[in-house]
């Protein structure tokens, strides 16, 4: 499913048109994200938590030269799923 599939599936569960769905849609993203980047993370109980975790420095190589190189520390953004998402699926 895509972003545009995802918007026409909320707006017609939700009763809003198709403009107020996509215009949702996006809010929700713009807040996970700004969160994330604050550092919080967001817990939807029953669907799952969005959180960042910080990626050590390493050292990788270079699957065409295998030349070693280092790879800086970084943050991910990650997400593990809730009991009844799971539960959902199998």
């Amino acid at each position: 499913m895509n972003k545009s599939e995802l918007i026409d599936s909320i707006a017609e569960k939700s009763g809003l048109n198709k403009t107020q769905a996509g215009d949702a849609l996006n809010a929700v993203m713009e807040s996970v994200g700004e969160a994330l980047e604050a550092g919080d993370s967001i817990s939807l109980v029953g669907f799952g938590t969005f959180s960042v975790k910080d990626r050590k420095a390493r050292t990788g190589r270079n699957p065409k030269t295998g030349e070693e190189l280092s790879i800086p520390a970084s943050k991910a953004p990650s997400f593990k799923a809730g009991k009844n998402l799971k539960e959902r699926l199998n």
